[in-house]
């Protein structure tokens, strides 16, 4: 998609380009109408060189004309990624699977950025699990749908507490002073890693339930209830704990 700096520039070339070509055409015809008139004197066919040639200067001065008007006028600014991102998901997102295939990314850009830190494979463990879960809600059944809503709470919750646990583990790499902070990002993973090992508990249970497997479908409403409170924890954890800058 062509941005509206482009277009500009793109047609300031073609009116260069045409105002360049009628004066080459202008020249010409003028040139053989001023040889070919007193050559063979004044004919009907010379009336066609004179009117040619008298229509390309004008049409090469009007060309001139829109260049200069137009040359004048603010060329747009280049466009901001941003938008331009936001356009390129948007269509993205209206194609088939498009916002699977946008969602996928996501998920990749962001492992991609908690590479090396202690948060990364809690990280890419809730993501598998999401991903299986994602695979099950369809067969679940109406029954679960408020243990489903629980657990895409409790998912955005670890999400949150897992780029809270990432930002104080990179601000411990400042120096000295970053050291104090050592306790709160070791009480920081561990709710993580509790809360991570509780969704995977409550994806087993929806599992089993989908396989009909009475040993594991008295489970699920156990594993919800404790998801529930994993995130109603986590939920008051954010609402006191303030969040630290990245750093």
């Amino acid at each position: 998609m062509a941005s509206e700096r482009t277009k500009h520039l793109k047609r300031l070339r073609r009116l260069h380009r045409s105002a360049r070509g009628w004066s080459v055409r202008a020249g010409l015809l003028t040139g053989a109408t001023a040889v070919l008139v007193p050559y063979s004197g004044l004919g009907l066919p010379d009336a066609f060189w004179a009117a040619g040639a008298g229509g390309s200067i004008a049409i090469a001065i009007w060309r001139w004309i829109d260049l200069r008007a137009f040359r004048a006028l603010p060329v747009p600014p280049e466009p901001d990624p941003a938008v331009i991102g936001e356009k390129l998901a948007g269509i993205v997102a209206r194609m088939p699977a498009g916002r699977t295939a946008l969602a996928e990314f996501g998920r990749h850009r962001d492992s991609f950025k908690l590479r090396g830190l202690t948060v990364a494979e809690p990280w890419r463990r809730l993501d598998r699990a999401s991903a299986m879960l994602s695979g099950l809600v369809g067969r679940l059944g109406p029954h679960a749908e408020a243990a489903v809503l629980d657990a895409t709470v409790a998912e955005q919750s670890l999400r949150d507490l897992a780029q809270r646990t990432a930002s104080v583990e990179r601000a411990m790499g400042i120096g000295p002073a970053g050291q104090s902070l050592r306790p709160a990002h070791a009480a920081l993973a561990t709710q993580l890693e509790q809360g991570v090992a509780a969704y995977e508990q409550f994806v087993t249970a929806a599992a089993g339930c989908v396989a009909e497997d009475s040993a594991t479908i008295g489970n699920l409403a156990d594993a919800t209830a404790f998801l529930r409170g994993v995130a109603e924890g986590l939920s008051d954890l954010r609402a006191t704990t303030p969040r630290p800058s990245p750093a």
